[in-house]
């Protein structure tokens, strides 16, 4: 079961996390949650177990404004504060293992932007399971901009069918990162990775398949 833990913010009020972990971990995903669920969602929740299971511990943690249980979405300098802590906490546990920081959509872009604004401490790497590239219906890539400040490897975990992230636009933008993103396609998968029946595959197949290629991919940049 995962332990509960809290997490420090400087100049803020302490959040809630969620350690889980397998016996003998080979790295820590910091795990930041979506702009409108918090790190118990069940999409949270399958994702942390799911690499457990695959040797990686997570890190859950919840965002200001979601501990306070207001709708309204912390403002970045607060965001980034506290995916600062959540990693200070996740090196502070584990501190013998590498980490690797993100999260679902809102989660991972506001460790984006923290880790392209100064890179976070210990982190090697950047996971993200659907990147919000834009808001529904207003396909831009503006939210792209700061990617390519970033200089760890970034793996993308993305749906076909995301309304926040066009498939004609992601790919070029991961693209145009010059070899330090990759891009992980869910065939017909939405900003959930949920997929229709008629895909043929359960979204606990999908996930299966996205969390392989996340792992392959944490290995391969333990490697370098």
């Amino acid at each position: 079961m995962p332990e509960a833990i809290r997490i420090p913010i400087d100049g803020g009020e302490a959040v809630s996390g969620l350690l889980e972990s397998p016996a003998s971990p080979h790295a820590c995903y910091v795990f930041g949650h979506g702009a409108g669920a918090g790190m118990a969602h069940p999409f949270m929740a399958r994702v942390a177990a799911g690499l457990s299971e695959r040797g990686i511990a997570t890190l859950r943690y919840q965002f200001p404004y979601m501990e306070r249980g207001t709708r309204r979405h912390d403002v970045p300098k607060v965001a980034h504060a506290a995916v600062r802590a959540a990693v200070a906490e996740a090196a502070r546990r584990s501190p013998r293992l590498p980490l690797v920081a993100g999260g679902k959509s809102f989660g991972g872009r506001m460790t984006s932007q923290a880790q392209s604004a100064s890179p976070l401490p210990g982190v090697v790497g950047l996971l993200f399971f659907g990147f919000p590239l834009h808001k529904a219906g207003k396909p831009s890539i503006e939210r792209a901009q700061h990617l390519a400040g970033i200089k760890v490897p970034m793996l993308f975990v993305q749906g076909t069918r995301d309304a926040l992230a066009d498939a004609s636009l992601i790919e070029p933008t991961v693209e145009a990162l010059r070899g330090t993103a990759t891009l992980h396609w869910v065939p017909e998968g939405d900003h959930s990775l949920h997929v229709p029946a008629k895909s043929g595959r359960t979204d606990a197949q999908v996930l299966d398949t996205a969390l392989d290629a996340a792992r392959t991919w944490v290995e391969r940049i333990l490697e370098r």
